[in-house]
């Protein structure tokens, strides 16, 4: 994305605050961890009580159970250097992992990580969640897909803000019923009703990561989970931090 439509999207989302049409939110952090600098986050979410990542990059992209404590690798299977990684979920006990632009998903054991098989997929794979029945998929663009365990599209959603498409849904997490989403480059999470569409809340993450933690290889922020008992974690494309945060009304 150019800096021009960055500054419009950002633009566009401020925007949207002032007119107070949509609730307005912004971070506490509760508590700091370390993070992989060489993580660069594409998926993050907690099941049964482990974290889980996948990362992207060719060459580098990967699947792992992650120690919070530390932010080491626990368990980790490396995609293929020909494939991109990107979001992941765990339905009916297969975790999914999407790819960019490589037009396959793949399906491992959860428990074991052990590769079982690969699906096709017809969009580019940005960022997965589910809802414990279905998953759900967004590709950059103005819509999330409901999915069913094998990739089939059950519906599709349109997502908009004060009834204008909200474009670059990137990584998503379902939280108490709605979908959480980064929005690509932007510091800002759009909390999406599932069945409208429309965007009900926007978190301002402004300056979660401070600039002095900020190296040449840090990039945008990327990366939400929420944990068995509620709490909910934030971290970027090689940050070296993860975050447990508390979401306040402004």
């Amino acid at each position: 994305m150019t800096r021009r439509l960055y500054l419009l999207l950002t633009g566009l989302l401020l925007c949207a605050c002032s007119e107070g049409q949509v609730k307005e939110y912004r971070l506490k952090v509760v508590k700091e961890y370390p993070h992989r600098t060489d993580a660069y986050t594409q998926g993050l979410f907690f099941h049964g009580g482990v974290l889980y990542e996948t990362t992207g990059q060719y060459g580098e992209s990967s699947i792992r159970t992650v120690d919070l404590q530390t932010g080491e690798p626990v368990a980790i299977k490396r995609l293929s250097n020909k494939y991109f990684g990107e979001g992941s979920a765990i339905l009916d006990g297969n975790l999914y992992i999407l790819t960019w632009t490589n037009k396959v998903a793949f399906r491992y054991d959860a428990a074991t990580l052990n590769y079982k098989s690969t699906i096709a997929y017809p969009r580019e794979g940005w960022g997965l969640t589910t809802d414990g029945k279905q998953l759900i998929a967004s590709d950059g663009s103005a819509t999330l897909y409901f999915l069913d365990k094998d990739l089939k599209l059950l519906r599709k959603q349109s997502v908009t803000l004060n009834g204008r498409p909200l474009r670059y849904l990137n990584e998503l997490e379902w939280i108490d019923g709605k979908v959480w989403a980064n929005v690509y480059t932007t510091e800002s999470i759009a909390i999406i009703n599932p069945q409208s569409g429309k965007v009900e809340g926007l978190i301002d993450c402004s300056g979660l990561l401070p600039q002095r933690l900020r190296t040449r290889e840090t990039d945008v922020l990327n990366g939400i989970a929420v944990d068995d008992s509620g709490n909910i974690f934030l971290t970027g494309k090689n940050w070296p931090r993860m975050y447990q945060i508390e979401v306040i009304k402004k």
